[in-house]
């Protein structure tokens, strides 16, 4: 089983590229069905999940919470308890023993004993900007300078809840086999270049 985890800059185009990936390889494909699966058998709306998850209350857990995240008994908010049944989500993910890309969640982290191929997406905030006003609904009329200060807060939270369930380093090159910066390239041809080393470090791996 090869297991493949995405961690992103905010609008730097991770989850299309994690995606196309999964598609040159045939694997399963998990983002948004993390989410739902949690929202299902909690009977929540999907877009309350996932704005806890994501949400600026995750910056009041207490910083220790980090080092008691597996113990279920260990409670400070609602927060926390998303973030302990999405743990449960992804491993029964990987329970199932299939190839597959999970995009997010901090996937890397918690499937870390299985020996994931670990990819970190970035760009440039330029390029950021421009992914995100393109994907923007058409009422949408934000200022660079508000696309910018969103990027950040989004991008500091997932940092944040990195070293929640870690005391890890959001983004730093030592955890993650391949940092990809997606400035300036077409996320279809760059995921064919991605793809084919995931293959060639699979195969190293049965060699090992």
């Amino acid at each position: 089983m090869i297991i493949v985890t995405i961690s992103r800059e905010f609008g730097s185009g991770g989850r299309e590229l994690g995606k196309r990936i999964a598609e040159v390889l045939g694997y399963d494909y998990y983002d948004r069905q993390i989410i739902s699966t949690i929202a299902e058998r909690h009977d929540m709306d999907e877009k309350f999940v996932d704005a806890a998850l994501n949400s600026n209350l995750l910056q009041t857990i207490p910083l220790t919470f980090s080092h008691s995240f597996g113990t279920p008994m260990v409670v400070h908010a609602p927060q926390t308890k998303l973030l302990i049944e999405q743990r449960q989500v992804i491993e029964e993910i990987a329970k199932q023993g299939r190839d597959c890309v999970i995009v997010g969640r901090n996937a890397d982290v918690i499937l870390n004993d299985l020996n994931p191929f670990n990819i970190f997406v970035c760009a440039e905030m330029d390029a950021k900007i421009k992914r995100c006003r393109e994907r923007a609904d058409h009422d949408e009329q934000l200022s660079d300078k508000a696309l910018k200060k969103n990027i950040q807060r989004i991008d500091k939270n997932r940092a944040r809840t990195r070293f929640l369930i870690a005391d890890g380093e959001w983004g730093h090159r030592k955890a993650y086999h391949l940092i990809v910066n997606t400035t300036d390239w077409d996320l279809g041809e760059l995921a064919h270049s991605v793809a084919d080393m995931v293959k060639r470090w699979a195969k190293q791996q049965t060699k090992e």
